[in-house]
């Protein structure tokens, strides 16, 4: 079966906590690969990382040529006596499909294989009608919930290495945040992590002056990074924002001054910062409360969740209309929220994320209505005929 019913129940069947696939993958495979599609199952390692499954597709081999992203890992279930049904049982109750990933985002990726299998049969198994070219592809990785490291990152270099080139991509996550057709995301903020250390000198509490606590400090310098606002927010997106998440010095006794004290945070950074003079600013802040007498120093995390933005055009304006058409609602286009896939995308090709209702994400019970599969693989198969026609 072919419908997006059918495919989303057979992908939640496949229990793909991620990164393993446990068959994911080779459901879609086999589905793309009786559409006419040549499939490619490319598997990426490194060090200190579990090995990951991913998977690309194509039809066609000419331009324009729009791809579909998404992943076939999940969370775990959580407390699976907790489920009304069977996490991984792909049951339909009360007009609903219950199961880890029917939201996040099998129920996605099984909306645009059903689509694109409806408008390839419509089209004489071409992505373009009337003897046209174009291509229509698929790019899926078991590697999206963890670490990023061995997906859609590598996959990306993969396909550009062999020659592929995206014009345009849509990313099945669930973008909508009340009702289908809410919500298309455009962009996302920038995600910059690090450590903030202070060092002191360890005593005894009852000898201060032979000691130098750096808890006293810490509070001052957290106050200092994280007082000011790092902007006002931008044509595109809300205000930037540093978030302090933990402080701790390490000590359980009551009675010893400690040597030193870090604090970690976080910052969602928009468009008005690169990385680079993100990092700039707030070390900036450091030195100058500082001083001559404090010292301190930041350890930044690795990062590759950089700011984008797909400014509105002709591709977004055709998702628009298209998504309009199915469910008689104007989405707004977004950049709200936190990190997806399509921070990597947006370095190959513009990129947009439509999906499902993302309500019950990660949650017990995750579900999502029959209608709303129906109406979303309407809606992809809206986009495909006006990015072909």
């Amino acid at each position: 079966m072919t419908d997006a019913l059918s495919i989303a129940r057979d992908l939640i069947r496949c229990p793909s906590v991620t990164p393993a696939d446990a068959g994911a993958l080779g459901v879609l495979e086999r589905a793309l690969t009786a559409a006419g599609f040549i499939c490619h199952r490319v598997t990426f390692s490194e060090p200190g990382t579990a090995d990951v499954d991913n998977l690309y597709a194509r039809i066609g081999t000419e331009g324009p040529h729009i791809t579909f992203a998404g992943h076939t890992d999940v969370v775990p279930p959580g407390d699976e006596s907790a489920w009304s049904v069977g996490a991984f049982s792909g049951e339909v109750r009360d007009g609903f499909l219950h199961g880890r990933g029917a939201v996040d985002m099998k129920g996605g990726i099984a909306c645009s294989v059903a689509a694109v299998i409806e408008h390839l049969a419509a089209n004489d198994g071409k992505p373009r009608s009337d003897g046209q070219t174009g291509s229509i592809s698929f790019l899926i990785t078991g590697d999206e919930e963890d670490v990023s490291i061995n997906g859609t990152i590598k996959l990306l270099k993969w396909a550009a290495e062999r020659g592929e080139k995206f014009d345009h991509c849509v990313l099945g996550e669930p973008s909508n945040v009340e009702t289908l057709g809410d919500t298309i995301k455009v962009g996302r903020r920038g995600s910059q992590s690090g450590t903030l250390y202070v060092d002191g000198v360890q005593g005894h509490v009852a000898y201060p002056h032979r000691a130098a606590n750096p808890v006293p400090d810490i509070s001052r310098l957290i106050v200092a990074i994280s007082d000011e606002p790092l902007d006002h927010g931008s044509a595109a997106f809300q205000a930037s924002n540093l978030e302090f998440t933990s402080v701790d010095v390490g000590n359980t006794a009551y009675n010893v001054i400690p040597g030193q004290a870090r604090a970690k945070f976080n910052i969602r950074y928009n468009d008005n910062h690169t990385q680079a003079s993100l990092r700039e600013l707030v070390e900036t802040r450091l030195t100058k409360a500082c001083g001559n007498r404090i010292r301190a120093r930041i350890v930044w995390e690795p990062s590759n969740s950089n700011v984008f933005v797909t400014k509105p055009g002709p591709f977004t304006e055709l998702a628009v209309a298209a998504i309009e058409e199915v469910t008689g609602r104007k989405p707004e286009l977004s950049t709200s929220g936190g990190t997806s896939d399509a921070r990597f995308i947006s370095s190959y090709c513009p990129v947009i994320e439509f999906g499902l209702v993302g309500q019950t994400m990660h949650q017990i019970d995750e579900r999502v209505p029959v209608k709303d599969l129906e109406k979303l693989t309407q809606v992809y198969r809206g986009i495909l005929q006006r990015y072909f026609a």
